[in-house]
């Protein structure tokens, strides 16, 4: 279950230290933080999603493994976006030139960065709405590449800067383009 609290009554916002102690003393939800301050409280994913999610990420880290192009990151890490926005993509990539130019301390935390590639795996608890306006946020945030993955539908929307989104049925396989090269991921075991 996905649920949208408003906490702008609570206060005028939540500070980064307030959002990740909630976040640590809370280790069992994730958490989400719009830019316009509404805190998303998600429970855990099913278990067919986690091992969707896992095989995702599998792929994508083997991948990055051969290449050391960059560095991969899973559902359970968060990024603070451009906008103040502190969202946890289901799996995601960043160049390994553009993380080397963070601090130790800002790694540490919710890194004040976009990642070049996301996947979002569209969960049974999610609305379809919900995820192409996250998809489309990170999109204006810099996100160069992004897959929202609909497995029960066999469908695959592909997120890039500066285009309109390109809807796929039933791909086999997606490729990383020009910004993952080599990068080819099997959709066989998500579909």
């Amino acid at each position: 279950m996905i649920e949208t609290i408003n906490i702008k009554a609570l206060a005028n916002s939540i500070t980064d230290e307030q959002f990740e102690q909630l976040c640590a003393q809370n280790r069992d939800t994730k958490f989400e933080l719009t830019s316009q301050g509404e805190l998303i409280v998600m429970s855990p994913t099913g278990s067919e999603s986690g091992r969707q999610n896992g095989d995702l990420f599998g792929q994508i880290w083997y991948w990055n493994r051969q290449t050391k192009l960059g560095i991969v990151f899973d559902s359970s890490t968060g990024f603070t976006f451009p906008n103040d926005a502190k969202r946890s993509p289901d799996v995601s990539w960043i160049k390994k030139s553009r993380w080397d130019e963070l601090t130790t301390k800002q790694k540490r935390k919710f890194a004040p960065i976009a990642p070049d590639f996301v996947i979002e795996l569209l969960s049974p608890n999610e609305r379809l709405s919900d995820v192409q306006s996250k998809m489309t946020e990170y999109q204006a945030c810099g996100v160069k590449l992004g897959w929202l993955i609909y497995p029960d539908e066999k469908r695959v929307e592909i997120y890039r800067v500066g285009r309109e989104t390109e809807v796929l049925l039933e791909p086999k396989n997606l490729s990383g383009e020009d910004l993952m090269p080599k990068l080819t991921v099997d959709l066989q075991e998500i579909f």
